[in-house]
C-alpha cells in the first residue's frame, strides 16, 4: 500500500495489464485500500488484484481433517483448483502435519495462498486440553509462523469482542456460530473473561502484517449459519467493528479485505453487500457463497453459485467457492472441480453485469452458430466435461449433437437462409 502511494510499481503494472486497466487506476485503488494485491515476498505469487473495478476473483478452500491427512491428496486438489481457474487457494488443514502441508501447498502454488492461523493454534490447545487454554502469545506466534512461511493473506477474527458477544447472547439465532475461528474466540472470551487478543492488540497485528507484507482478511466470526439468522444484530455489530479496523489498517499501510456472510436469503444479498461496502469504506468484499437456501446438501455448489452471482452483481469482489460436499464431508478432487467451476460461473455472471464485456460469450455464440465444436470446447469453462457430453450418443463426424439429431435448428435455418441468398 505504501509503495502504491509513491507510484506505479512493477507489480502494479503487471496486475494492471492483466486486468486491462491503467497502472494509475490500479495504483490509486491500492493506495486507497479499495483494491488489494496480496503478495508475501516470501511466496511471490502471480499478481492478483481484488477489488473496485477488477474482475471478480474466486478462492478454493482445500486442506486436511483429523480423519483425512494425506498431503498428496491436497496437492492433487490444488492442481485441479488451479487448472480450472481458482485465483487463490486457502489451506484450512486441521489434521496431520499441518506445517508440512501448508509449506508444500505454498511451494507448489503460483496463485495467492491464504490461511486461518487460529485454526492450528486452537487445535493444538484443544488436543492438549481445551481451545480456551490457548494464550495470547500462542495466537500471535501462530500468525507469525504462517507469515514466515509465505502466506499472502490470512483470516483474522478481530471483530469478535466482549461487546459483540453480548449481541450474540441476546439473539434468538437458530445456529449460533458456525465459523470455526469465531467459535474458538467466542469461547475464549467467555471462558477467560478477557477481550479478544486480536482486537485488543490490533496495533501489534498490524505491525506484524506490515513486516511480512501480509494482507489481512478481516473474518466474519458471526456470519449466519442459516438463512433465518442473516442480517441480524450480531452480524451487523461485528461488521461495524470491522469497519473501524479497516480504517486502522489503511492508516498503518496494511492491505485488508472484509469477509462476508455465508447463509443469506437471495432477497437480502444486495443489501448485505451494500451495507458492507458502506460501513467498511469500500474495502474489497470476500463472501462465502452466499448460500441462499438451506435445503440442498449435495448441491450447495449450485446454491452458492446463485448467491455468488447475486453478490457479484451487487458489488462483491471475491467469491469463496462452495463444493457439493459442503455440510457433509471433506471435499474430494471431483468436489473441488465442481466447486471451482460453479464459482467461476458466478464470477463471470457478475463480471458481465458490472463490466459488460461479452467477448467470450459472443465467441461462444459464433462457434455454436458455425457448429464449430473445437472452438466451443476451447471457450468453455470446463472443456473436459463439454467434450465428454459431446461424445455421448454422437459421432465425431456428425455436425450436430444427439439432442436434435437430423432436426437441428441451426442446420435447418442455415440451409434455407443460404437458399434465399442464392435466389437473390
Amino acid at each position: 500500500m505504501e509503495q502504491a502511494r509513491a507510484g506505479v510499481t512493477p507489480l502494479i503494472a503487471e496486475a494492471a495489464k492483466k486486468e486491462g486497466v491503467s497502472g494509475e487506476f490500479l495504483r490509486n485503488g491500492v493506495a486507497s485500500g479499495r483494491i488489494v494485491i496480496p503478495c508475501n515476498p516470501l511466496h511471490n505469487p502471480v499478481p492478483c488484484a481484488i477489488g473496485d473495478g477488477m474482475s471478480i476473483k474466486i478462492n478454493a478452500n482445500i486442506g486436511t481433517s483429523r480423519d483425512m491427512t494425506s498431503v498428496e491428496d491436497e496437492v492433487r486438489k490444488l492442481s485441479v483448483a488451479l487448472k480450472y481457474g481458482a485465483d487463490s487457494v486457502m489451506d484450512l488443514s486441521t489434521g496431520g502435519d499441518i506445517d508440512r502441508i501448508r509449506r508444500t501447498i505454498i511451494a507448489r502454488c503460483h496463485a495467492i495462498v491464504g490461511t486461518v492461523p487460529v485454526y492450528q493454534t486452537g487445535l493444538v490447545a484443544a488436543r492438549k486440553n481445551a481451545v480456551v487454554d490457548m494464550t495470547e502469545d500462542d495466537i500471535f506466534n501462530g500468525i507469525e509462523t504462517h507469515a514466515k512461511d509465505g502466506v499472502d493473506f490470512m483470516t483474522v477474527h478481530c471483530g469478535i469482542t466482549k461487546e459483540s458477544v453480548k449481541w450474540l447472547s441476546a439473539s434468538d439465532r437458530k445456529m449460533d456460530i458456525v465459523s470455526r475461528g469465531g467459535s474458538f474466540l467466542t469461547a475464549w472470551i467467555l471462558h477467560n473473561g478477557k477481550e479478544n487478543p486480536l482486537y485488543e492488540n490490533f496495533d501489534y497485528l498490524l505491525e506484524m502484517a506490515k513486516k511480512y507484507e501480509v494482507t489481512l482478511s478481516l473474518g466474519d466470526g458471526f456470519r449466519p449459519g442459516c438463512i433465518d439468522d442473516a442480517t441480524d444484530a450480531a452480524q451487523i455489530s461485528e461488521l461495524m467493528t470491522l469497519g473501524r479496523l479497516v480504517k486502522r489498517c489503511r492508516e498503518a499501510g496494511v492491505q485488508s479485505i472484509v469477509e462476508g456472510p455465508g447463509h443469506v436469503p437471495l432477497s437480502e444479498v444486495p443489501a448485505n453487500v451494500h451495507i458492507q461496502k458502506k460501513i467498511c469504506h469500500g474495502a474489497p468484499f470476500y463472501v462465502l457463497g452466499p448460500l441462499v437456501t438451506d435445503i440442498a446438501p449435495g448441491y450447495d455448489h449450485i446454491v452458492g453459485a446463485i448467491g455468488g452471482a447475486a453478490a457479484a452483481q451487487s458489488g462483491a469482489d471475491f467469491l469463496c467457492y462452495v463444493t457439493p460436499a459442503e455440510h457433509l464431508s471433506l471435499p474430494d478432487i471431483d468436489d473441488v472441480r465442481e466447486g471451482v467451476i460453479a464459482s467461476k460461473i458466478a464470477a463471470h455472471v457478475g463480471d458481465l453485469c458490472r463490466r459488460g464485456d461479452m467477448t467470450r460469450d459472443n465467441e461462444m455464440a459464433r462457434a455454436r452458430r458455425a457448429l464449430d465444436w473445437e472452438s466451443m470446447f476451447s471457450i468453455a469453462l470446463d472443456p473436459d466435461k463439454a467434450r465428454k457430453y459431446r461424445k455421448r450418443g454422437s459421432t465425431e463426424k456428425e455436425e450436430g449433437c444427439s439432442m436434435c439429431g437430423d432436426v437441428c435448428a441451426i442446420k435447418i435455418v442455415d440451409r434455407y437462409l443460404k437458399n434465399e441468398e442464392k435466389k437473390e
